[in-house]
């Protein structure tokens, strides 16, 4: 070997001696008692000669002179005495160094693939749980859902309540499937025989109860009171539309706009003359009516009634059988005190001749003295009187008639009459206006005024009604 080659002896034990100077170290004690070992040691000189300077206890070290001084020579290394009887640890290399904690994998080496294997499983653990389905409210099935009410609920009996999730909106209400509804007929025309023109006006059947309101009732009365004539009117209508009734009209028509049926103004006259010569409020206070009232009939057993009306009651309404010969369950005699304090033409009197009377009642001179006795005046005597305070019975001339015939051949205002003789003529004064059956207007006028509605003016003079949808009733 050369002189310049540096030979290092290094001394290479088995891990197995490792762990067994451990465990010899770990049967002394804590750190500081091996410390306290190494400086006892250091005092006292190794057989082999004191520790060069430069060399610490305790620790690894390699002195590699230089080339210049290089040697064939062992480094002097300290020991430490084993505890107990064992030998000198020949690894006081391997010990952890004076003040220097040992190093985490020295004395558990399983340690360091602990920590990588759970970084491992950590890292593949965090994407799964991000990636993990989160639990949400089961769907109620449709035939099940109802709507949630805003306030809390009892749960009924046997029902599952439903637990909502934090976080989680609540499912929006579904409201119920709706009910099968009977489907609703377009609004009916109506055909009007218009007499002025002899033509025949097709419209619908709200805008021609604007006419009749406008014809039949003054628009000075009281909203209520249109309303109820326009019930009245729609009821009356709907029940000849029902029954395909064209009775008393010309061919192609299904009303006319006279009293026969009910008064008519057309929809082009009361534009000319209601809407362009100041009279627009009046005519918008009837459509008012009319659309509050819109689609409303009077019934009577689920059908549409015979809505009579009239004028002026001389303060009570007749029965029906009375007037047409046909009791009618709902058309009975009622009270109507209102229609004497309001109506300005209550009682009205009017004069004939004796003849035109003998004339219009169809009777003969020869039966008249007949049955005067000669005499120049007509014996008239009242028989009998109806519920409703008119003339049921009257005899004339020794002939018998009824009150509204009497009515109708003199062309009277009412039934009910009183008369006096005034030389050749007759001064006969009526009270009231009309046939008495079914709804007073200027009644119906007076209840307004003092606060009744239009259902309550129609229950009043309409007994036992109800009412219904003339769209379902047609359809």
């Amino acid at each position: 070997m050369k002189d310049s080659q540096v030979r290092i002896r290094i001394p290479i034990h088995h891990p197995k001696e490792h762990r067994q100077a451990l465990f010899a170290e770990e049967d002394t004690g804590s750190i500081a008692t091996l410390l306290q070992k190494n400086k006892l040691m250091q005092q006292q000189p190794d057989a082999r000669g004191t520790l060069p300077t430069g060399v610490k206890p305790n620790r690894r070290t390699t002195a590699v002179p230089s080339a210049a001084n290089s040697v064939d020579t062992a480094l002097p290394i300290a020991g430490v005495a084993a505890h107990g009887t064992r030998a000198a640890s020949p690894l006081p290399h391997l010990r952890p160094s004076a003040g220097r904690a040992p190093r985490w994998g020295s004395r558990r080496p399983w340690l360091p693939f602990a920590a990588m294997a759970g970084v491992l499983v950590l890292a593949m653990a965090v994407p799964a749980l991000m990636a993990w389905p989160r639990q949400t409210a089961q769907p109620v099935p449709p035939s099940s859902r109802t709507a949630v009410p805003a306030a809390p609920s009892v749960t009924a009996k046997g029902e599952t309540p439903v637990t909502r999730l934090p976080g989680v909106p609540p499912m929006p209400a579904v409201p119920a499937a709706p009910a099968r509804s009977v489907p609703v007929a377009a609004e009916p025309d109506v055909r009007v025989y218009v007499t002025s023109t002899g033509r025949t006006e097709t419209l619908q059947l709200e805008q021609y109860i604007v006419g009749v309101v406008a014809a039949e009732m003054p628009p000075s009365f009281e909203g209520e009171a249109l309303k109820a004539q326009a019930i009245a009117a729609r009821t009356f209508i709907a029940r000849r539309l029902l029954a395909d009734d064209t009775s008393g009209a010309p061919a192609g028509a299904d009303v006319t706009d006279t009293v026969k049926h009910q008064a008519y103004i057309s929809k082009a006259k009361l534009t000319r003359e209601w809407g362009h010569s100041g009279k627009s409020a009046e005519l918008a206070k009837i459509q008012q009516a009319v659309r509050d009232t819109k689609d409303t009939i009077m019934v009577y057993e689920g059908k549409p009634i015979t809505a009579s009306f009239f004028s002026t009651s001389n303060g009570y309404t007749e029965n029906s059988e009375d007037v047409w010969a046909k009791a009618v369950p709902y058309l009975r005699s009622v009270s109507s005190p209102w229609d004497k304090q309001l109506a300005p033409r209550y009682s009205e009197t009017v004069t004939l001749s004796r003849q035109s009377v003998f004339d219009r009642l169809g009777l003969s001179r020869t039966a008249i003295a007949a049955s005067t006795g000669g005499g120049s005046m007509p014996e008239i005597r009242i028989l009998s009187k109806t519920e409703g305070h008119r003339i049921k019975k009257i005899e004339v001339g020794g002939s018998i008639f009824t009150g509204p015939e009497i009515r109708n051949k003199l062309g009277l205002r009412s039934a009910e009459f009183t008369w006096k003789a005034e030389g050749d003529r007759i001064a006969i004064t009526t009270y009231g206006y009309g046939h008495g059956v079914g709804m007073s207007q200027w009644g119906a006028n007076g209840m307004a005024k003092e606060g009744h509605t239009a259902t309550q003016i129609l229950l009043h003079y309409y007994t036992g009604i109800s009412f219904a949808q003339a769209s379902r009733i047609l359809s």
